[in-house]
């Protein structure tokens, strides 16, 4: 994959780039794959706004992808590398020997027309899945379950990858893109290889225009605002807020730890992040 830029003609593509799409291989989506979304602009089922600056976009069908991988044993081979408007990450179609087809994440240096397998036994190699006990140490692998049979979880957008660290007492160590390590069941299923797509963090919306396509609606800053409606707003002139940042309705916005101190999962990490 690689990155286009464009001729300045407007100052709305003067610093705009897109992905060169030269991974893709089919424009069509699977249609038995497909799924309808409702759109909600930010609102709860009683019409409040709980997710602020959502709204509009362009209409999307929702891909159901195989997170599980679940299909023990049995080969598939890769039809389509494709465009998932849902995720920063391309999606591969398999099609499967016994007829069904499948959506995954595709890998990096996946190609079309290569047999992938998932099962205890299989063989390392790029795409297949396995429990991360036959994983040796020191592989990259994504689309991570925290529980097993539940699914991936961890290291599924673009450019994602979890390392396995070590292997001890029915657990595995695994260090996370943040640099924590965090301990996962040794039953769990892993994905060989980094999530494809690696340049989306290179790509430079450009205009706002941009944002609005993809349902981000404008964000106002709390300086901006007035007293009313931010407690920083307001003031004489530009104003810096004359307190800490803050929500709209007082909660510290830098700095602030929120995760619970009794969380479940908290006992799994055995190095925080940086």
């Amino acid at each position: 994959m690689g990155i286009r830029a464009f001729k300045p003609t407007s100052a709305g593509i003067r610093h705009r780039t897109i992905p060169t799409f030269e991974e893709i291989t089919s424009s069509k989506p699977e249609r038995s794959l497909l799924r309808a979304i409702k759109q909600s602009g930010g609102r709860n089922n009683k019409g409040r706004v709980t997710s602020r600056y959502r709204g509009g976009g362009h209409k999307r069908f929702y891909r159901l992808i195989d997170f599980k991988r679940d299909k023990r044993d049995l080969p598939a081979v890769v039809a389509s590398i494709e465009y998932d408007p849902n995720r920063s990450a391309r999606i591969a179609l398999l099609h499967y020997i016994d007829g069904e087809k499948r959506y995954i994440l595709a890998p990096e240096g996946l190609k079309v027309g290569e047999k992938l397998v998932a099962g205890p036994g299989v063989e390392i190699k790029i795409g297949n899945a396995m429990p991360l006990s036959s994983l040796p140490l020191g592989v990259s692998v994504h689309n991570v379950e925290l529980k097993p049979g539940k699914g991936g979880q961890m290291a599924r957008s673009a450019g994602a990858q979890v390392v396995l660290a070590a292997k001890e007492a029915g657990m595995a160590h695994l260090r996370l893109p943040s640099g924590e390590i965090r301990l996962v069941p040794e039953m769990c299923y892993a994905t060989l290889g980094q999530v494809g797509n690696i340049d989306h963090e290179n790509v430079s919306l450009g205009k706002a225009g941009a944002s609005r396509w993809r349902g981000r609606r404008p964000h106002v800053r709390g300086v901006a605002r007035n007293p009313v409606d931010h407690p920083m707003g307001g003031g004489e002139g530009k104003s810096s807020g004359g307190r800490h940042p803050c929500s709209p309705w007082g909660q510290k916005s830098k700095g602030l730890r929120t995760r619970k101190k009794r969380k479940p999962s908290t006992k799994w990490i055995v190095k925080r992040r940086a």
